[in-house]
């Protein structure tokens, strides 16, 4: 090696020896980093390094004992005397030493530090004991006996011990006991293979520091020979990462963990017992007790609020810190946090020297002996809001661990009550559907077919003529959102005072849950569980007078059917109910080839949706069993006969269902009879009008434009004013909260309808807004202005619909 030039330079242009030559390397053999020292010694400057490989920027030559280069040295081989290219082409011999390191995303990294191979005499020498003397990163020496020869800087600062205290002393006798062991068994091995070793411990450095990860390396120092005459141990604090890295698995947690069922209770629950000995060693949930019930939330008045108890946990076995008991109702002073926090949906960070909690304590003793018995030092108050509602809050307590709550858990500890507020708000949804579909038994029957555009109807309903006196069959019309129409037609088996109540109950639940827009397959579902429902209340009867009626069980069958004038398509679904006759204006008659579902009441099967368009003027008929099986109870042939009837139907719908009843019926009806006959009307293109807007709020305007342009078209400048505003709330709600694409529908009909899509699921809500408000009152001036406006949803997204009254004519 005599034409090797140490530390890249001649004799005449020495580097520096006080300040080396340092480089980062990443995990894949990539320059990340380059110090002055470096440039110096190997002539390539910053720009010049970062983002080449290392091998090909410096041309690694090894030397002939030791067998190892620059990547050789970050697999842990330190101590490696290597030949390296200088930027003109000379060679320079370095010994390398490389240190692992952790870029701020965590990523693993190399620190190379390249010095001189030969011994440093005189003032070299003393430069560089200064240099590791001054090292502010934690490193230590030890020799084959596993005894302390010199402790860095960043070592003393750690362990709290100067260099000549731990000068001879055992790892035992520097580091903790429960770090100390995994550390000294490493080093046993290290000294035995000659292998680096890494690994990860927890906890103090000494007693009065605070607790930390630590990651720890454990490197060989070889001798000229190659054997190992010491062992270096460095330790990097990674804390944060590791801190980070945790707090990313609760996170992943809560999301697959939380909101398994459908219940209030046991997702709160899940919530609590999520974060309890991972964020907080006490936790306890409370929500509104409106949400138990199935109402929708609203806002205390006076600012106290009572909220149930709907979950709590603590890493103390019975949970000990609890006042209440999950299901118990506790009050909340509006000074309190938890109150404030429902006011304002805010979280807050405490301890308990703030004056707020002082103030809680103060007003609260049975709180206050709490916080004492138990040494409860931080607390979080974290709202539970979902869809701009907040539906409860989290406490979340420390009395077990140390260390105080920080920003960033208050970060953390938000977002993961915002997911958990979306899967209790779930649940609340789902509550509130099924005490609607309980609270349908106590409904009145409708009195009359309601008025619509969709399709012209007629309709005739034949009792039995038995003993028994009337059945259940039934038939409805309900307009829907959009100028659609709903035609249902159902019949529960039996006859008698109780079919009849259970018929009367049955449209008075379809009607109310057409009016929320569920498809055809979920109003099924509900209606399936509401024949449950009322079945199960009856499960022990009086005892059967035969005069009256013969009791059966409760099963019933319903037709579904949903048309659309605008898209001309109709959407059904049936509860083992026979499908509806299509016929179109040639006179072409066949049966919907719907997949039939379970009669209502029998439950664990699924409903299915069926579609198909519809011509203009083409007939939709719907039945129950008693029109065509007749007295011969032979359902194809009935079928049949009522398709060759329909080929050729009378010219009003009222005549064709008269020829229908004289044709098809015996003189002495053996069971009941209803019929819906339906003849599809399609609205005019001419009268939708249909705009994609982008997702800005400056489409607004261009909305409220296009609207004033197709309504003075249309001659409806009378409602202009009001439609532009209803639309310019509904666009504006759409960009503001929704998600693209974004789209604004018109339909002239009798009522001028407003209809806005967008992507997102999330319903907005109707609420008053305060006087200081910036928002809030969008949907309050179209709820004003709007003969009525809701929402319905769909897989993909929500359409928020507003329909506005037209003046006398011009519908």
């Amino acid at each position: 090696m005599r034409d090797a030039i140490p530390l890249g330079g001649d004799a005449g242009d020495l580097p520096d020896r006080a300040a080396p030559a340092t480089a980062v390397i990443d995990a894949r053999g990539v320059v990340a980093g380059w110090s002055p020292g470096a440039e110096r010694m190997f002539g390539y400057p910053p720009q010049a390094a970062i983002g080449r490989p290392v091998d090909r920027l410096l041309g690694a030559d090894t030397g002939r004992d030791t067998g190892a280069g620059v990547l050789a040295a970050l697999d842990g081989r330190n101590g490696t005397t290597a030949l390296l290219r200088h930027r003109d082409g000379r060679r320079v011999e370095v010994r390398l030493r490389a240190y692992p390191w952790v870029d701020g995303e965590g990523r693993a990294q190399r620190l190379v530090v390249a010095t001189p191979p030969l011994p440093l005499q005189g003032a070299d020498r003393t430069t560089e004991e200064a240099a590791f003397a001054q090292c502010r990163l934690p490193v230590m020496v030890f020799d084959s006996a596993l005894r302390a020869v010199r402790a860095s800087a960043g070592a003393q600062h750690e362990l709290g011990l100067s260099e000549e205290r731990m000068a001879g002393m055992r790892v035992t006798d520097v580091l903790p006991p429960h770090i100390c062991r995994e550390v000294e068994d490493s080093m046993r091995r290290v000294l035995v293979t000659g292998e680096t070793e890494q690994f990860r411990e927890r906890g103090r450095a000494r007693p009065t520091a605070p607790e930390g990860v630590w990651s720890i390396t454990v490197s060989p120092l070889l001798d000229p020979d190659g054997q190992v005459r010491q062992l270096e141990l460095s330790a990097l604090d990674v804390t944060e990462q590791y801190l980070a890295r945790e707090r990313l698995n609760l996170l992943n947690d809560v999301s697959t963990r939380i909101g398994t069922t459908l219940d209030v209770m046991r997702t709160a629950q899940e919530m609590a017992d999520l974060v309890v000995g991972r964020l907080a060693d006490f936790v306890t949930v409370d929500l509104l007790d409106s949400l138990f019930r199935g109402i929708e939330p609203r806002p205390s008045p006076t600012g106290a609020v009572t909220l149930r108890r709907a979950a709590q946990q603590s890493v103390l076995p019975g949970v000990p810190e609890a006042l209440a008991r999950p299901g118990d109702l506790d009050d909340y002073p509006p000074s309190t946090p938890p109150a404030r926090c429902m006011a304002t949906g805010e979280a807050s960070l405490h301890r308990t020297v703030d004056p707020a909690i002082r103030a809680w304590q103060q007003a609260d003793p049975a709180r206050s002996g709490v916080v004492r018995a138990f040494g409860v030092h931080s607390v979080m108050v974290i709202p539970l809001r979902a869809r701009a509602v907040t539906l409860g809050v989290a406490l979340l307590v420390r009395h077990r661990r140390e260390e105080p709550f920080t920003e960033d858990d208050l970060v953390l500890a938000e977002e993961i009550g915002a997911r958990a507020a979306v899967a209790v708000d779930n649940a609340r949804r789902y509550t509130l559907e099924r005490e609607t579909a309980l609270a349908l038994q106590r409904s009145l029957l409708p009195r009359r077919i309601a008025a619509q555009e969709a399709v012209e109807v007629a309709h005739r309903y034949l009792p039995a003529r038995t003993r028994a006196g009337l059945g259940g069959d039934w038939y409805d019309v309900i307009p829907l959102s959009g100028a659609r129409v709903a035609l249902v037609v159902g019949d529960v088996v039996g006859h008698g005072l109780r079919a009849s109540a259970t018929m009367g109950r049955l449209r008075t639940a379809v009607r109310t849950l057409a009016d929320v827009d569920l498809p055809p397959d979920e109003l099924l579902t509900q209606l399936d569980d509401l024949v449950t429902h009322v079945a199960s209340e009856e499960e022990t009867p009086a005892p059967p007078r035969p005069d009256l009626e013969v009791p059966t069980d409760l099963i019933a069958t319903c037709l579904y059917v949903v048309y659309d004038p605008v898209s001309r398509r109709c959407t059904a679904a049936t509860a083992g109910h026979p499908p509806p006759a299509v016929v179109t204006p040639a006179g072409t008659v066949d049966f919907a080839g719907i997949r039939p579902g379970p009669p209502l009441g029998l439950g664990g099967l699924p409903f299915e949706t069926f579609a198909w368009d519809m011509p203009p003027g083409g007939l939709l008929a719907l039945y129950t069993d008693g029109l065509v099986q007749g007295a011969r109870h032979d359902l194809g042939s009935g079928l049949a006969r009522l398709r060759r009837y329909l080929e050729q139907p009378a010219e009003s719908l009222e005549a064709t269902c008269d020829d229908l009843f004289r044709t098809l019926l015996p003189t002495q009806p053996q069971d009941d009879v209803a019929l819906l006959l339906a003849r599809t009307r399609a609205f005019d293109a001419g009268h939708v009008a249909t705009w994609d807007l982008p997702s800005d709020p400056a489409a607004v305007s261009d909305a409220r434009a296009g609207v004033a342009a197709r309504l003075s078209a249309w001659g409806l400048e009378d409602v202009a004013f009001t439609a532009e505003l209803v639309v310019s709330e509904l666009v504006t709600n759409a960009i503001r909260y929704g998600q693209p694409p974004v789209q604004l529908r018109l339909i002239r009909g009798a009522a001028l309808i407003c209809e806005v899509y967008d992507s997102s699921g999330t319903a907005p809500h109707l609420r008053r807004a305060r006087t200081l408000d910036e928002g809030g009152r969008g949907l309050l001036l179209v709820a004003q202005f709007a003969r009525r406006w809701g929402t319905r949803h769909r897989a993909e997204g929500k359409t928020i619909w507003a329909e506005v009254e037209l003046p006398a004519g011009a519908a």
